[in-house]
């Protein structure tokens, strides 16, 4: 699928173009300037012609701010795997610097370039629009990407300019979404980098250096998922800014769209109450879970080390222990092929169907030598279960008298499907219906 890359100076309304074009508040937009700072990828449909759409940062120079200094890279990144470049500018500002120094890197790239003026909201900043052809990068559009003025001449000309073939969809919606989650600084981004092979998103040592959810297409080593990476999640009463607040809402969004979520903790500081409110987000929206430990190279471990927080670990998350747990050192590349094999083996799980006759022939034997208590001197009698045809793995139990099956039971049931069938990863649901 032919990629169109969005490019321009801070704050000339990039992100604001980038989610009028995918149709959707997809990238966070906000007055501060260099808000986004990893590429963002959507989908665009025109006239029946679909293509991606990539946000970049605003792009600057010769600055020493870490963040400035990726934004950078990651610009010209997206300009390098770009089959179109759209080049933003602002009318009432003029031509900048660093205008002038993007127009010098289009083109030296040799991409083709659809150059669009932006927040021409009034005729008379048509008139400021006409000196951006002393850029050389040819004819121009003016438009408003705040109230939608100009864009379906653009879209138009985008469309034009597109290559006619491209085979790959690198946004495929059948694809498994494995998300990886955590608190700020935990190697979220670090991870996604060393499985992608590449400098897909910017890392630093700086806790919220990612502020949107950034999804990569994967197909590597046998599997073929989209890998998202999110922003880290505190603590309510340590949000304060409102960047930060975005950030996190963009990152529970991603929980609820995904397949399996990669909760990544610290190895050293362990698994702490937001871990364990991020654990519950997860298992609340009943996702598959794998459990990544990473900075192990960072821990001082004895003999058992390992077999021992594993085991704290799995006391701390009970009764839905039955998790995957990983111990990575990202920075040093150890064991994160493990986190990819995990993963996909709980996406598998997530889609595991059970045949009623072999439920029924495993869970019925099980339930005769260890009945639901009874309630009140009625005796509950299950007849037979099936699995319902829904995304979590689900079980109905039939019975006499559903009502007088309590959680404890319903628990004994898990854990014996637990124990017949592979569902590692998995949250189940278990429920009693009359028969």
């Amino acid at each position: 699928m032919a990629l169109v890359a969005i490019v321009g100076r801070p704050n000339v309304g990039k992100s604001t173009l980038f989610n009028r074009l995918v149709g959707m508040r997809q990238a966070i937009v906000d007055e501060t300037a260099g808000v986004t700072r990893d590429r963002h990828y959507g989908k665009c449909e025109w006239n029946g012609i679909e293509f991606s759409v990539v946000d970049t940062g605003g792009y600057t120079a010769n600055s020493d701010d870490i963040f400035e200094k990726a934004i950078r890279r990651q610009v010209e990144i997206a300009v390098e795997e770009a089959d179109v470049v759209l080049f933003m500018v602002e009318a009432a500002a003029g031509i900048t610097d660093y205008d002038s120094e993007i127009a010098d890197l289009l083109r030296r790239s040799g991409k083709p370039v659809v150059m669009a003026v932006n927040k021409v909201d009034k005729g008379a900043a048509m008139y400021d629009s006409y000196q951006f052809y002393s850029l050389g990068l040819g004819e121009l559009w003016c438009i408003s990407a705040a109230n939608g003025g100009g864009t379906g001449d653009l879209l138009d000309e985008i469309v034009r300019v597109l290559p006619k073939e491209k085979a790959v969809d690198a946004e495929r919606r059948d694809l498994p979404r494995i998300t990886i989650v955590g608190r700020p600084n935990v190697g979220k981004s670090s991870l996604t980098n060393a499985l992608l092979g590449e400098e897909r998103n910017i890392v630093t040592p700086v806790a919220g250096t990612t502020r949107d959810s950034i999804a990569s297409y994967y197909n590597k080593f046998g599997h073929e998922f989209m890998l998202v990476d999110t922003a880290g999640m505190r603590r309510k009463s340590r949000v304060q800014e409102d960047l930060e607040f975005y950030s996190v809402m963009r990152a529970i969004r991603s929980v609820e769209y995904s397949d399996v979520c990669i909760l990544m903790i610290d190895a050293v500081l362990g698994m702490e109450a937001q871990d364990m409110n991020i654990f519950n987000l997860i298992l609340r929206n009943r996702k598959g879970c794998v459990i990544v430990v990473n900075k192990w190279d960072l821990f001082e471990k004895g003999s058992n080390t390992m077999k021992e927080y594993t085991a704290a670990l799995k006391a701390r998350i009970a009764p839905f222990n039955d998790v995957p747990i990983i111990f990575t050192s990202v920075i040093n590349k150890k064991r994160i092929l493990d986190v990819l094999d995990a993963a996909a083996r709980v996406s598998d799980n997530m889609k595991r169907r059970i045949p009623t006759s072999v439920l029924n022939d495993v869970m019925l034997p099980e339930i005769e030598n260890y009945p639901p208590p009874a309630w009140k001197g009625k005796y509950v009698k299950i007849k037979y279960a099936v699995q319902l045809p829904v995304r979590t793995p689900s079980f109905a139990f039939f019975c006499n008298l559903p009502k007088w099956v309590k959680e404890p039971y319903k628990r004994f049931l898990e854990n014996k499907l637990r124990e017949h069938f592979d569902f590692e990863g998995c949250p189940l649901q278990i429920f009693m219906r009359e028969k």
